[in-house]
């Protein structure tokens, strides 16, 4: 599908049934091994429970059992909805408009949503980078300082450091500061050797080793430099910004990871929604 309308999300889900359905072809097939007496088949859906027995004992399965859905109260339709609209939306979705459309607790909103992204870095995963990749990094959160007060200005921000292949997958990782013994180890840990590395011009990145590395000047009005620039992360920056500025207002430091790895999810998979909401559906 190029497209994933609201209408073709209930159609296809009109009820919690038809997800435990879909959840349990996702996580067993639609022939399983039963655990208990080993015999393969179809397992029928147990009516007034969550749950499947086999066609041979009648051993059951829970479909929810490992999964966030397992001691929640709330509908099934209601968490596949809420990845619907995680899926479809191109800055996030705050938990304040879930709580809207589902119809719960803010509370429960939350949680929901917090669920959801811990499974989008799952989906997403943590894979070596290679080839010609792009680092850098920004301030993210906090208050400027006042015109005439001594310091910078960033000392209350979270500082990120983003990696990104040209043309190919982006990680971002929290770090306490920009000098190299930060910076260094978490770029070798996650840059292939031999690979193409283009900065700007912060001296940490000078220690860097087993890299072709280039570097564009910001500070003279350098871009480009020949194949060197960071024009892909600064743009994966300005998209991240803008949507936490917009949608989320503010993000608090404990819980920003969880943000960043939902939109290193859309960044990387570049899909359809319906084929992230497929993909993230098969993730449980």
């Amino acid at each position: 599908m190029k497209t994933f309308t609201v209408q073709e999300f209930f159609k296809q889900f009109p009820d919690d049934n038809t997800c435990l359905d879909h959840l349990m072809k996702v996580r067993f097939g639609e022939r399983v091994k039963c655990p208990k007496c080993s015999k393969k088949g179809k397992f029928h859906k147990i009516k007034k429970m969550p749950a499947y027995g086999c066609q041979w004992c009648g051993h059951h399965i829970h479909p929810m059992v490992n999964t966030p859905f397992q001691n929640s109260q709330t509908p099934l339709q209601k968490w596949f909805y809420a990845m619907y609209l995680f899926t479809t939306s191109r800055h996030g979705v705050p938990a304040k408009e879930l709580q809207r459309q589902l119809g719960v607790t803010y509370k429960c909103a939350w949680r929901i949503a917090h669920e959801i992204r811990k499974y989008m870095g799952k989906v997403d995963g943590d894979d070596s980078l290679s080839g010609h990749v792009e680092v850098d990094e920004t301030w993210l959160g906090g208050k400027e300082r006042a015109k005439g007060k001594p310091g910078h200005g960033k000392e209350k921000k979270t500082i990120i450091l983003g990696m990104v292949e040209r043309k190919g997958s982006v990680m971002t990782k929290i770090i306490p500061n920009i000098k190299n013994n930060s910076i260094v180890p978490l770029v070798q840990e996650n840059i292939n050797p031999g690979s193409t590395v283009s900065t700007d011009e912060l001296r940490a990145y000078k220690h860097l080793k087993g890299y072709t590395h280039g570097t564009v000047r910001h500070g003279i009005n350098e871009y480009v430099n020949g194949i060197h620039h960071t024009n892909s992360i600064e743009g994966f920056w300005s998209l991240l910004k803008r949507s936490i500025k917009g949608t989320h207002i503010h993000v608090s430091k404990k819980h920003l990871q969880n943000y960043l790895v939902e939109f290193e999810f859309r960044y990387n998979m570049r899909a359809t929604p319906f084929l992230m909401f497929s993909r993230l559906l098969a993730s449980f």
